[in-house]
């Protein structure tokens, strides 16, 4: 039987949502093992005179624990 662990993570990109959301999964991987799967819980944008500086998303991600 396999138990699994969610967790929050929040990142941002000057690209675009889904670069925010492939740099914040990479970034995980670096500490979480087996993650299967992220749901996007939130995305927002900042706006800098008129113009969108900065894409964000918060993402719950959810990994295996290991037995």
């Amino acid at each position: 039987m396999a138990v699994a662990k969610v967790t929050e993570i929040i990142s941002s990109s000057k690209k675009s949502f889904d670069d925010a959301i492939e740099e914040g999964i990479k970034r995980a991987d670096k500490t979480l093992d087996n993650i299967k799967g992220a749901w996007i819980k939130e995305q927002k944008v900042v706006v800098e005179e008129g113009k969108i500086t900065e894409y964000r998303v918060a993402m719950n991600v959810t990994f295996i624990l290991k037995g």
